[in-house]
């Protein structure tokens, strides 16, 4: 049916695969005008193989031939869907964590569906979305901006997939990322050592273990005794505690990368000993680094201790969870490779480990210090993993 000897009169069908892969059918009726496929309530109707979009023209090939075809009835024209009733839609049907989610609906409300929530999809043009993007540059950071646009291109690339537009107007080269605005310096080991001083004895193990473990502020505050391997030397990483708009929740890590045993630096294993004896809750799931008042920490009670030490250290500019930068900066140092940086850190991607890789401001005296080592035989590096199977050999 499809094809140029189909065209010449009534019946002519003709096939089209689409941007999002599926495929339209349409024929030329009895009453010469050019019918496109379409479900009984009148909504358009494509295929998921060009074999069925033939097999529905087959069908209205036979009809003609028998004289039993009809004219399909006129479709109601419904209002168009905007971007907001959209944008609702997508939104509730993401498989998205509590914190993601919550982010997204704010980005929505502050940034997109001011400019574009009673727009059809449909009228949404790449001017439009230029002219609007532009502005943002006087109304937000570039962050904000960047994860604006690529909030409002995902959502257009789905509506493609899903035929309700033809083309994703988002074309703005560049627009889904944005430069790092505040370059992080990780802290020197004086300097670590000058905040872990100036902290409350209760809080320094946090300190040490989030720059020596890398581990994150939820993660910390939800690490149970059970999860401390004294013998082993390794703290095992499962759950965190994250804030939500019901309170505090304990939950998985993002990705399976997250759920990972740390190793922890042999210099720090009394301390965690002394730790657990003077500290934490008592019993074997109670919380390592409990609230004054039990039950989990509130960022905010750490900070009120975090910020006048870093103060004392002379590092104002020092955020908690930039002793974790410090962490991959001195397990880089080692000489541990990209995949191990990632295991330690917990990440499933080489883009988000790399984001924690930075040379350390006094990592140039000590190379040449190590070079000045070399006579001496002094230098240190990781030794290969040995396998744990009888006879194995080293890996």
């Amino acid at each position: 049916m499809a094809g140029k000897q189909g065209r010449r009169g009534s019946g002519a069908g003709h096939v089209r695969k689409l941007p999002s892969g599926r495929w339209q059918a349409s024929y030329l009726g009895p009453d010469k005008r050019r019918h496109t496929a379409r479900t009984p309530g009148g909504g358009p109707l494509t295929f998921p193989a060009k074999q069925d979009a033939d097999a529905w023209l087959a069908l209205r090939r036979s009809e003609m031939l028998r004289g039993a075809w009809l004219p399909p009835a006129e479709p109601q024209r419904a209002r168009p869907q905007t971007l907001g009733e959209y944008a609702g839609g997508w939104l509730a049907g993401r498989d998205l964590s509590e914190s993601t989610r919550r982010l997204y609906r704010a980005t929505l409300g502050k940034q997109i569906l001011p400019a574009f929530g009673a727009v059809p999809l449909a009228e949404i043009t790449p001017v439009m979305v230029r002219d609007w993007h532009a502005k943002l540059a006087r109304q937000t950071g570039p962050r904000q901006r960047a994860a604006a646009y690529s909030l409002l291109r995902t959502i257009m690339t789905t509506a493609v997939a899903d035929d309700q537009i033809a083309a994703n107007p988002c074309r703005v080269r560049g627009a889904g990322s944005a430069k790092r605005a505040r370059q992080i310096r990780p802290a020197t080991l004086a300097e670590l050592e000058a905040i872990v001083t100036a902290m409350p004895p209760r809080y320094r193990l946090m300190v040490l273990l989030a720059a020596w473990c890398s581990l994150r502020f939820g993660e910390l505050a939800e690490l149970r005794r059970a999860d401390v391997d004294l013998r082993a030397g390794v703290v095992r990483v499962r759950r965190g505690v994250v804030r939500t708009d019901a309170g505090r929740t304990v939950k998985d890590p993002k990705s399976e990368a997250g759920k990972r045993d740390v190793a922890i630096p042999p210099h720090l294993m009394p301390l965690v000993a002394d730790h657990l004896i003077e500290h934490a809750e008592r019993g074997r799931d109670a919380l390592v680094f409990p609230a004054a008042g039990g039950g989990h920490m509130a960022p905010s009670s750490l900070y009120a201790v975090y910020h006048p030490a870093r103060d004392a250290a002379g590092r104002p500019d020092l955020r908690f969870h930039d002793l974790r930068h410090t962490g991959a900066t001195l397990a880089a140092a080692t000489g541990a490779t990209l995949a191990e940086l990632m295991r330690r850190l917990g990440h499933s991607t080489p883009a988000a480990a790399m984001i924690y890789q930075h040379a350390a401001d006094d990592r140039d005296a000590a190379i040449a210090e190590a070079l000045s080592e070399f006579h001496q035989a002094k230098i240190v590096t990781l030794r290969p993993r040995r396998s744990t199977r009888k006879g194995g050999a080293a890996s």
